[in-house]
């Protein structure tokens, strides 16, 4: 399957809720094309776009998944997402190169939480987005009802391009509003309908949908409503340019109505894909940066310098990384070398692939608008862009925002710590929501998602891609100790008893500085006190002691020492012994200088719907949090507070509870501040039994 010009190709991002029949949409729309043999089943575990291992167990959908299909010499590929919370971010990738998106609705429930947040990505990215009620032939599906539901969620531009022929159990085709024809399918067949004449008892339905689509049509094409108003009507042929353009710029949104465990009104779907979905070309220019990083406009257009841009990396056991991607401009040929212009080295293209699920198929060169799969690439990863030398730009990666779930993650084994490190490296390839890091004050190795389920996934495929076995717990919370007041202390490391000794006093003088200054060393030594070559032993002491505090063992910061004075012997001092007389006086002034904790805060901004707006801003206040304002975005609402870190554990599932899932939150470290006293002793007292036990087992 090769050889599809650019208007011959149609990108189709398939979103929604989970469990609304995503990817049994696509499944039917492949077997209906003859692209698959059979009809895949998720509950069976053969849907060609849920393979890998975790989502034939689950039964449900936790990465974007590529198919493609032919239909009317039109090349669509179909991009299978999912629809949980913790992996909504895979369907903004999705629909970030996507050309039109279908947003599968149950036809027994109505639009629900993941349906809004994709109808907000594909609406910030421009996407066209059209509504598939699926699951019409179950019970207590109805049509009029989530239609109703669906146009007070999203707005009048949700209007039917078709009305089902009856439902539930009845459910047996549709009539398309355009052409006033009837399709009736056979239930449990190839998917291909008989034409007939509109029933009677739909006849008034399909008039009064037919009269609001047309309107609504015509409001956006001044030629059109001067013949809506001069004939009553629309030419079929006008209607079908006219909703064309409309779809296009997202005036409408048009609603179809399919069951995919029967197969029935798929045919329909895929006509009207072809017929009137936007191609690659029509989107307009993308916008991208100049090797100067000035803004420039690129055509989708095969005669021009190649662009392509990974939207998606596949780590595979076997063939090591399969870079996705939507080649944006220039037609793709094997064997070329292309300027990778995040990295700044060049990258040597071999064979070109297609994607059908885990299978890939060798194709001799690509239009642009397509996509394609590239292995071996030396360096290249999701976000990165590769173009021809002689036109440098650099596309725009998606933002996927911020990790809200945090664990330690620790190796079972030997084994497995000698494997960890290569392997989440890998995972973290491509997975762009999953950041690994090493905290430098607890030395944890962090592992950070967007869900607790998130990160169960990774696990597993951590276990199951590459053999390694981890134990995750909750992190620590980095505290750190300060001082409030200003102190003098004497540092004496005194050892003369017989033969070559230790001497080393130094005097110091501790104050606090401002927040984030973390540490300034001072000496004001007089008349030879201490020699000039021991004074950087008592600093590196200082530095080495204040590693460790003296309330909690949590390292000291924003503090300036002064070393004022002191005493040395000609024959016993040392670098060694002035070193620990400046931890010694430390330990002693900070002690004198009233120390007192501090913990992370983080800047927290949540969004929630207005109605449950006091129940944030009620566990918010229970969290020690410090309400900084709230703004709004689209129809949320946004609480901006600075909240300690400590109490963010478990936050995630909170904001889920206190919103029916409709919300969520970003978080970044802000600055340290200082922990109350009475939860400040409490961290004290376990740091110090963890300190006394860790002490025992030595």
């Amino acid at each position: 399957m090769n050889g599809y010009t650019t208007d011959r190709i149609r990108n189709v991002a398939v979103v929604g809720h989970g469990a609304t029949g995503k990817t049994s949409v696509v499944s039917c729309l492949l077997y209906t094309a003859g692209a698959t043999e059979r009809l895949g089943r998720v509950d069976e575990g053969h849907a060609v776009t849920d393979f890998t291992d975790e989502e034939i167990e689950h039964r449900r959908s936790f990465y974007t998944a590529l198919a493609y299909l032919e239909w009317k010499k039109t090349k669509v590929n179909l991009l299978d997402t999912p629809g949980y919370g913790p992996f909504i971010f895979e369907a903004k990738g999705a629909l970030h190169v996507a050309d039109a998106a279908l947003i599968v609705v149950d036809a027994t429930v109505g639009p629900e939480v993941i349906t809004e947040k994709v109808w907000e990505f594909a609406r910030s990215f421009g996407v066209p987005r059209a509504i598939v009620l699926n699951k019409m032939d179950r019970e207590r599906a109805d049509f009029g009802r989530v239609l109703e539901l669906t146009q007070k969620v999203f707005g009048r531009e949700v209007v039917p391009v078709q009305v089902p022929i009856g439902q539930e159990a009845s459910f047996q085709g549709v009539v398309d509003l355009i052409t006033r024809t009837a399709y009736v399918y056979e239930p449990r067949g190839l998917g291909r309908p008989q034409t007939r004449p509109v029933p009677e008892d739909l006849q008034e339905t399909v008039d009064s949908y037919r009269e609001k689509l047309i309107e609504l049509v015509a409001e956006n094409d001044e030629a059109l409503m001067n013949q809506y108003f001069e004939t009553g009507d629309l030419k079929s042929e006008d209607f079908l340019r006219g909703l064309r353009t409309a779809f296009a710029q997202g005036v409408i949104v048009p609603v179809f109505c399919v069951s995919a465990e029967l197969n029935v009104g798929l045919v329909n779907l895929l006509d009207a894909i072809v017929a009137w979905f936007p191609d690659p070309s029509q989107r307009g220019a993308v916008e991208a940066l100049d090797a100067n990083g000035r803004t420039v406009s690129v055509a989708v257009r095969s005669s021009d310098p190649t662009a392509l841009f990974v939207f998606k990396t596949i780590s595979d056991p076997y063939m090591g990384r399969i870079n996705v991607a939507k080649v944006y401009a220039g037609t793709l040929r094997p064997d070329t070398t292309l300027a990778h212009t995040v990295r700044g080295h060049e990258e040597k293209i071999g064979a070109l692939q297609v994607m059908m699920g885990k299978q890939l198929k060798t194709v001799p060169e690509l239009s642009a608008g397509d996509f394609v799969a590239l292995t071996k690439l030396k360096d290249t990863r999701t976000g990165d862009t590769l173009c021809d030398p002689t036109r440098r730009i650099r596309f725009r990666p998606v933002d996927y925002g911020k990790p809200t779930v945090f664990y330690a993650v620790s190796p079972k084994g030997k084994a497995d710590e000698d494997k960890l490190s290569v392997a989440l490296q890998r995972l973290q390839d491509e997975d762009p929501m999953l950041h690994i890091e090493r905290d430098p004050q607890t030395k944890e190795l962090i592992i950070s998602g967007s869900g607790q389920l998130h990160i169960q996934v990774a696990i597993e495929r951590l276990r199951r891609k590459f053999g390694v076995e981890v134990e995750l717990h909750q992190p620590k919370i980095p505290y750190r100790e300060t001082i409030k007041g200003t102190a003098e202390a004497e540092g004496r490391y005194v050892k003369q008893s017989g033969g070559r000794g230790q001497y080393g006093v130094c005097f110091i003088r501790i104050e606090p500085l401002p927040r984030g200054a973390d540490f300034e060393f001072q000496e004001t030594i007089f008349g030879g006190a201490i020699p000039k070559q021991y004074i950087p032993a008592v600093e590196k002491g200082i530095q080495e002691a204040r590693q460790h505090g003296v309330l909690a063992g949590y390292p000291a910061v924003d503090f300036k020492v002064t070393l004022f004075d002191g005493k040395y012997h000609e024959v016993d001092s040392s670098d060694l012994a002035f070193k620990i007389a400046g931890s010694i006086a430390f330990k002693h002034a900070m002690e004198k200088a009233n120390p007192v904790l501090l913990e992370p805060i983080m800047k927290v901004s949540v969004y929630t719907p207005e109605e449950h707006l006091g129940d944030v801003m009620g566990d918010l206040n229970g969290r020690r949090a410090r309400i900084l304002g709230i703004d709004r975005a689209g129809s949320l609402q946004v609480v901006q507070a600075y909240v300690p870190m400590a109490e963010l554990i478990n936050y995630a599932a909170a904001v889920t509870s206190l919103t029916g899932g409709r919300g969520s939150f970003e978080m970044e470290f802000s600055h340290y501040d200082e922990v109350p006293p009475h939860i400040a002793q409490r961290v004290v007292e376990e740091a110090r039994r963890r300190q006394a036990a860790a002490g025992e087992s030595t």
